[in-house]
């Protein structure tokens, strides 16, 4: 009874660690891109819940309003600067590690150095089995379990899925069957930076919104993906269960330096055995 808990903390960790490493996944994936600024996107999308907030529009209109105004500032990224650097993979890196500079000096600015709270909209806790478990939290895990199914049915069972996995598999013959891989790039980017708003706004009630959050969570997020797989979405579940489940329970057995080391050194040696990640595949083309 005594681990009840900490397996729900561990698998709401685990569903949040997925939609923001989804969001990273397919971005790279598709596009040979890692945006470096993926967790000032997480970032953002808890500071629109911050200041929805503030002005008194409340949490759920936060929640709403987050994955749109991460998804249109990602559009405009993807337009201004990243399709310049397309196959320039360095280029990307770099550029991208600006924006997130930016983004986190941009925020001091606005918001200061200091983190800011969020009301939790469900304060009140289930209870069930002579155990307590807040309502927020499983709210969450429904949530993430929402878009995770959504996302897969996108992916896997229409024509823009078709399209994008072509284009994942073999870009240049997908752009010579009439794939028009402009437009999927940028819908792509921009439905990767609203799955890490959105990560964002449910996440700023749980954890202190400051100018760092996001790389909290970008680190274990692509960690999730090398050892998965980076070419795959399916590689997303497992390797999001392996860093973050690895991480939640060593961190409650021992300590969260503990954990960050352990997992880590498990990253390493599983890139080491199975440098395309526990379920991808090499790519090809």
């Amino acid at each position: 009874m005594d681990l009840i808990i900490p397996i729900l903390n561990s698998i709401n960790y685990i569903l949040v660690l997925i939609l923001v490493a989804m969001g990273l996944v397919i971005i790279f994936g598709l596009m040979r891109v890692i945006n470096m600024a993926h967790g000032e996107f997480f970032l953002i999308g808890a500071y629109t819940v911050v200041m929805a907030d503030q002005i008194g529009l409340g949490f759920w209109i936060g929640l709403l309003l987050s994955p749109i105004v991460v998804g249109l500032f990602g559009m405009i990224i993807e337009y201004l600067f990243i399709r310049h650097l397309y196959r320039r993979f360095l280029d990307t890196i770099l550029a991208t590690w600006g924006l997130s500079i930016a983004i986190k000096q941009l925020v001091i600015i606005i918001f200061g150095p200091e983190g800011l709270m969020v009301r939790p909209p469900l304060p009140q806790s289930i209870h069930f089995a002579g155990l307590e478990y807040p309502a927020y939290r499983l709210f969450i895990m429904g949530v993430a379990l929402v878009i995770i199914f959504i996302t897969f049915y996108i992916f896997f069972r229409t024509d823009f899925g078709l399209g994008a996995r072509s284009v994942i598999a073999n870009r240049d013959m997908a752009a010579a069957l009439g794939i028009n891989t402009r437009r999927m790039y940028r819908t792509t980017f921009t439905f990767g930076s609203a799955l890490a708003g959105l990560a964002g706004a449910v996440m700023a009630p749980l954890m202190s919104c400051d100018p760092q959050m996001g790389l909290g969570f970008f680190i274990p997020a692509f960690l999730s993906i090398l050892v998965g797989g980076a070419g795959t979405l399916g590689g997303i579940l497992v390797g999001g269960a392996v860093v973050g489940g690895s991480d939640s329970f060593i961190s409650f057995l021992f300590s969260p330096v503990t954990a960050q080391i352990v997992v880590f050194s498990l990253a390493i040696v599983l890139i080491r055995f199975r440098p395309q990640g526990l379920i991808g595949t090499k790519r090809r083309g």
